[in-house]
C-alpha cells in the first residue's frame, strides 16, 4: 500500500515515551505523519483536533485508561483502533474488540509487525470507502481529500499545502467557528512557535483564490474577536 496516499496522521497514543518514539520512528519511515500522546486525556482532545486516520491506543494509561477513550472514540467516530498493551488475556482481546478495537497487539512487540497490522487495517478501510469517497461540496466549490484535489465551477484551484490545510478543515465542519489557534494546530501540529496572525495571511491568499469578492467572502466568513468559519449552508 501507498502511505503517501493516505491523508492525515497516526494517532499513537502510549504513555512509555521510548515505546511511543519508536511506534512513532517505524510508522514515520513508513510515510505516515504521526502525533503522540501519553495520557487518555491528551488522546481525547488530539482525535478531536487532528482527525487522525489511525489510532494506536495503549490500554494501561493514566488519568484515562485505554478502555474508555476507545468507549468515548466510538460515540462518534468509526476511525481504526488499535490497541497495545501488556494484557494479552483472551478476556482483554475480547473485550477490546467489542468495545470497537480493529485490532489488538501485544507487548512486547515487533515494529515491522505493528506497521503491517496498521497497513492491513487501513487496507481494509480502503476497501470498504472506495465507492463513497466524502468529497467535501460547497456550491460551486469542491474538495476531494483523497485526490487532494479543489476545484470551483469545475476547474481546479492550485493551493499551496498550507492553503490546502485550512480549507480542509473549515469545509469539512460548516458553521463551526475556528479560533486562530485551533487553525494554527492544523498547520504545526507539533507546535512550533508561530503567531496567529500567520492565519490571517493565509487565509486572505485563499479567498483571492476561490471568492468571487474577496472583500465580501461567501465561503470563508470571519467571526470577529473570535476567528473564522466556513458558510453553513451551501446554496447552489
Amino acid at each position: 500500500m501507498n502511505s503517501s496516499a493516505m491523508r492525515g496522521p497516526i494517532l499513537i497514543v502510549e504513555d512509555d515515551k521510548k515505546t511511543a518514539s519508536l511506534v512513532q520512528l517505524y510508522l514515520e519511515r513508513e510515510g505516515f505523519e504521526t502525533v503522540l500522546a501519553y495520557d487518555g486525556d491528551a488522546a481525547l482532545a488530539m482525535a478531536q483536533r487532528h482527525r487522525p486516520i489511525f489510532i494506536i491506543l495503549d490500554l494501561m494509561l493514566p488519568v484515562v485508561d485505554g478502555w474508555e477513550v476507545c468507549r468515548e472514540l466510538r460515540k462518534s467516530s468509526d476511525v481504526p483502533i488499535l490497541m497495545l498493551t501488556a494484557r494479552g488475556e483472551e478476556v482483554d482481546r475480547i473485550s477490546g474488540l467489542t468495545l470497537g478495537a480493529d485490532d489488538y497487539v501485544v507487548k512486547p512487540f515487533s515494529p515491522r509487525e505493528l506497521v503491517a497490522r496498521v497497513k492491513a487495517v487501513l487496507r481494509r478501510g480502503r476497501l470498504r470507502s472506495t465507492v463513497e469517497r466524502n468529497i467535501l461540496s460547497h456550491g460551486a466549490l469542491a474538495l476531494d481529500p483523497e485526490k487532494r484535489k479543489v476545484s470551483l465551477n469545475d476547474r481546479p484551484v492550485q493551493l499551496t499545502p498550507h492553503e490546502y490545510k485550512l480549507l480542509k478543515a473549515l469545509m469539512a465542519s460548516p458553521g463551526r467557528v475556528f479560533t486562530r489557534d485551533e487553525l494554527l494546530e492544523h498547520l504545526y501540529p507539533s507546535g512550533e512557535a508561530v503567531i496567529d496572525r500567520v492565519i490571517d495571511v493565509h487565509i486572505g491568499k485563499l479567498r483571492q483564490k476561490i471568492e468571487e469578492d474577496p472583500s465580501n467572502p461567501r465561503y470563508i466568513q470571519t467571526v470577529r474577536g473570535l476567528g473564522y468559519q466556513f458558510e453553513e449552508s451551501s446554496g447552489s
